[in-house]
């Protein structure tokens, strides 16, 4: 059996009892980043063997560990932070374990768009997650298509990428568009700043550096 276990995005307390027991009683776990994972399973006494499994080798270790399942173990599957299969690796491996007839079990949990979301300020009761914008290829054309979203909208960005997303975003959706942004969720320095498009970017332009992951949600063209 292949289990989807979610992570938590910051703090370390964000992870359910279920998913401790599941890390704890399968046979292996494949993670992101063998050493992001360590710090999590040494921090709840969890022994179990890990392996590597991230989006550059996801075609070749796939097989390896469907073998593995088939032959009776269980393995448990986790990113960095969050839920496996959500803008992280996930997706390839449940497909080929449905494909051979491996029974596949997600668990509920950590994610960085659910608690962005309700403390937007933003009307929640529809929303399109659209998980990063692409970098150069289809970005207009997406930008455009989110322009006259009517439900607000939710987006994953890298620290590094932010300033030019506001920009873009102002560009194309207008610069009084209401928007917030999440950074560092769940952990110390946890972030939620709202605003329109254009001071949110005034704003993130003048930090001299920025960190953590960020979540941006976009309010409704309405």
């Amino acid at each position: 059996m292949l289990y989807l276990v979610p992570t938590p995005v910051g703090n370390l307390e964000d992870i359910t009892l279920r998913a401790i027991r599941v890390l704890k009683e399968a046979d292996l776990i494949a993670c992101e980043d063998t050493r992001r994972t360590a710090v999590l399973l040494s921090h709840y006494h969890i022994s179990t063997p890990v392996t590597s499994y991230h989006d550059h080798n996801e075609r070749r270790k796939a097989p390896q560990l469907v073998k593995r399942m088939l032959d009776g173990e269980s393995v448990a599957l986790v990113t960095d932070a969050g839920s496996p299969g959500i803008s992280d690796p996930g997706f390839f491996l449940v497909r080929a374990c449905c494909e051979a007839g491996l029974s596949v079990t997600a668990l509920p949990g950590a994610t960085a768009l659910v608690p962005a979301l309700t403390a937007s300020g933003l009307p929640s009761d529809r929303f399109a997650f659209e998980g990063f914008l692409p970098v150069k290829k289809g970005r207009k054309a997406r930008l455009q298509m989110l322009s006259g979203s009517p439900c607000t909208v939710v987006l994953y960005e890298s620290p590094h990428r932010l300033v030019k997303t506001l920009a873009d975003l102002a560009t194309v959706l207008g610069p009084a568009r209401k928007a917030a942004v999440g950074r560092e969720l769940t952990k110390v320095h946890e972030e939620m700043r709202r605003g329109p498009l254009d001071a949110l970017h005034a704003h993130y332009a003048a930090q001299p550096s920025i960190r953590g992951e960020i979540v941006i949600v976009v309010a409704p063209d309405r």
